[in-house]
């Protein structure tokens, strides 16, 4: 009877679910897929938006603050992208391990060399980011540099399984950087190649394939762009000619299309983050799919 019991007592430990032993609460899709990488089944990632969100504008519902509750370890893209919402859910959330300054609180940002810092900041100017840019993710040198903070960080808090961090981060960079030697190959033609954007969403991923952002769909950072500014825009093709224009998945496809009517120039369609396509099922995808349509678009 005995032996019994402990066959049916094990049968039933091995029957239950494996509990992450690192609550993960990641505001972007970018930075959550980061800390799958590097958690692997360490950790349960919950992620706050889609890329089918605009992730300036968030609504900090409860639900979001009963994730926040019971996070170990919050990863936010940083530089003010997530100013109009995380602050409040951080405070009022009411989990002193996530509080800025604490072990569990961690901005990308923080780890890479932000471009487009203003020297002057004036509201007036639209949404503008005193830290810099803070679509950081699209140059992929960036998201090594984050891997290694972030797998630090995950073992500082959660040292019993550091050595699986560690390793992971190993694997990931192994093949993170024969990616970066690949995609750098295949986006060679990219290169000097003039384009416009609906918003400074691209700014890294250009900057990294050495192409050159020649105006913005939006007359400032985050107003709507204008049928004056538009206008303006297919008249300044004599002078300054762009060859594609880009827009993100989460934003209307309206003016990029309206312009590519005017001009002939192709409007492309970037992920921008994961999930922002099909072919974007993780951050190896994200580039991958990046690439392939830039690539399209100059045919």
């Amino acid at each position: 009877m005995m032996i019994q019991r402990i066959l049916l007592l094990a049968c039933l430990l091995v029957a239950l679910p494996v509990r992450a032993d690192l609550n993960v609460f990641a505001s972007v899709p970018e930075w959550g897929a980061l800390a799958k990488e590097i958690g692997g089944d360490k950790v349960k990632v919950y992620t706050v938006t889609n890329a089918l969100q605009d992730p300036h504008r968030i609504e900090a519902k409860p639900s979001l603050l009963a994730q926040a509750r019971r996070a170990d370890l919050l990863v936010a893209a940083g530089a003010e992208l997530e100013v109009g919402w995380l602050p409040l859910v951080v405070r009022d959330s009411g989990n002193a391990a996530i509080q800025v300054g604490r072990p569990g609180y961690f901005e990308a940002a923080a780890y890479v060399k932000r471009l487009e810092i203003p020297t002057v900041v004036d509201r007036a100017h639209g949404d503008v980011h005193p830290a810099g840019n803070p679509h950081t993710h699209l140059d992929p040198r960036n998201v090594q540099r984050v891997a290694e903070a972030l797998a630090a960080r995950m073992a500082e808090i959660d040292a019993a399984n550091a050595a699986n961090y560690q390793g992971n981060l190993k694997t990931f960079v192994a093949k993170w950087q024969a990616a970066i030697a690949r995609w750098e190959k295949d986006a060679a033609p990219l290169k000097g190649v003039p384009v416009l954007v609906h918003h400074q969403s691209f700014v890294y991923l250009l900057n990294w394939l050495g192409m050159k952002e020649v105006g913005t769909l939006e007359p400032k950072p985050g107003i709507e762009p204008t049928s004056s500014q538009l206008t303006g825009l297919v008249a300044r093709q004599q002078s300054q000619p762009a060859k594609m224009v880009l827009r993100a998945a989460y934003q209307q496809d309206g003016p990029s299309q309206w312009i590519a009517g005017k001009t002939g120039m192709p409007a492309v369609l970037l992920p921008y983050t994961v999930g922002g396509t099909s072919e974007a099922k993780d951050l190896f995808g994200l580039f991958d799919d990046s690439v392939q349509r830039l690539l399209k678009g100059l045919k």
